[in-house]
């Protein structure tokens, strides 16, 4: 077994991570969608990292939120430390043969792990890999991924399905602030021992959550 990256040694002690998306004054104005950037903290808010978003003007407006991207995750001294890579496939369940992938690298070029889609008709359902594509976790959303404003949580799960071990969850943080300016604000909770890797992976199921469920969320209501 491997010894995990150093560079992720802020997330030995941690169970919760808070993602927040930062909001582009031109996308917050015109609706026009710039490349997104996130801050990655600790439950007392202290900034871990910083997450940008790169892929092309014709991706961000045209195949959102299917769209294929890279983001890259620094340190706060600019050290790239964690990569997200998404190839453009399918977001529908009637092609289960061309699900959503995507590759978590810690450090950039060594891969941590993997975001597995899994197919059903009714939930949304994904697993997480460790570098070997060996399964690891599994994470279920609710049928509903629309609360009305209340927090959305997709539970996750040990392999069978039936025990609970932690969550990510999407956070309204208000009705005003999200209409004007659709941000994206997330949770994640697991065990405090879980493989840093595998937590570095979790950051990615949330990027990927949030734009196959609440992209357009706003829009929809």
């Amino acid at each position: 077994i491997q010894d995990p990256p150093s560079c992720l040694f802020f997330f030995q002690q941690l169970d919760r991570i808070i993602i927040h998306q930062q909001v582009e004054l031109l996308e917050a104005i015109l609706g026009t969608e710039t490349s997104s950037k996130y801050e990655i903290k600790n439950h007392l808010g202290q900034r871990l990292y910083f997450a940008i978003e790169e892929n092309d003007c014709f991706d961000r407006n045209l195949c959102s939120p299917i769209r294929s991207f890279t983001i890259r995750i620094a340190d706060n001294m600019g050290q790239e430390v964690i990569r997200v890579i998404r190839p453009l496939r399918c977001n529908s369940c009637w092609f289960p043969c061309f699900l959503q992938k995507l590759e978590v690298q810690s450090p950039p070029g060594t891969t941590a792990g993997y975001v597995v889609q899994n197919w059903d008709p009714f939930l949304p359902k994904f697993t997480i890999q460790n570098q070997s594509k060996e399964d690891v976790l599994k994470i279920i959303g609710p049928y509903v991924t629309c609360g009305c404003f209340e927090d959305v949580d997709f539970e996750v799960k040990a392999l069978n399905e039936m025990t609970t071990i932690g969550k990510i969850s999407k956070y309204w943080s208000g009705f005003v602030n999200n209409v004007f300016t659709n941000t994206a604000n997330f949770g994640i909770q697991v065990p405090v021992d879980l493989d840093v890797r595998i937590k570095a992976v979790m950051i990615g199921a949330c990027f990927l959550i949030d734009l196959m469920f609440f992209e357009n969320s706003l829009d929809r209501l």
